[in-house]
């Protein structure tokens, strides 16, 4: 067991839109350190989407983040020798952490025959999150799929 709590470090907004979410998204996507290249490729994205919604590029990101978040994930207790799946909610930051995980993984995942940068595939992934498709949704419904099947095991919740 943990004898302390990890610190939470605090992501400062970001230059644009003024927001920890784009900063965290920018974050996630860079490679290399090289946060710049990172920015520019997230504000493309942004901006892709806002011309194709015709709405505010923030709010269509903080809308499709939120249809990205898991409410319930699966988590390994050992109780007796046997290891069981336990289904637990997710909690608010972590929920966060996850979406943006996936939609940045599953934006990385798509083909390049198709979209010609990472900008294109990040809009892509928005759009279709928007939608109720793409990789990210798919992941949240398999997490919520695992957590249905294991709830047999939710009386082990500690």
């Amino acid at each position: 067991m943990r004898t302390k709590k990890a610190q939470v470090r605090e992501v400062e907004k970001d230059a644009k839109y003024g927001s920890v979410l784009v900063q965290n998204i920018i974050n996630r996507s860079m490679r290399d350190g090289k946060k710049a290249v990172a920015q520019k490729q997230v504000y493309d994205a942004l901006a892709l989407v806002e011309k194709e919604t015709k709405r505010k590029a923030l709010e269509v990101l903080e809308e499709a983040i939120a249809k990205i978040q898991p409410q319930m994930e699966v988590r390994s207790r050992r109780i007796g020798g046997a290891s069981y799946q336990v289904p637990m909610p997710v909690r608010g930051r972590r929920a966060n952490s996850l979406s943006v995980r996936w939609l940045v993984t599953e934006a990385n995942k798509r083909p390049n025959k198709q979209f010609h940068s990472y900008a294109e595939k990040l809009a892509a992934e928005l759009l279709d999150a928007l939608l109720e498709q793409g990789g990210a949704i798919d992941k949240r419904n398999g997490s919520h799929r695992m957590a249905e099947a294991n709830k047999a095991f939710s009386h082990f919740r500690w």
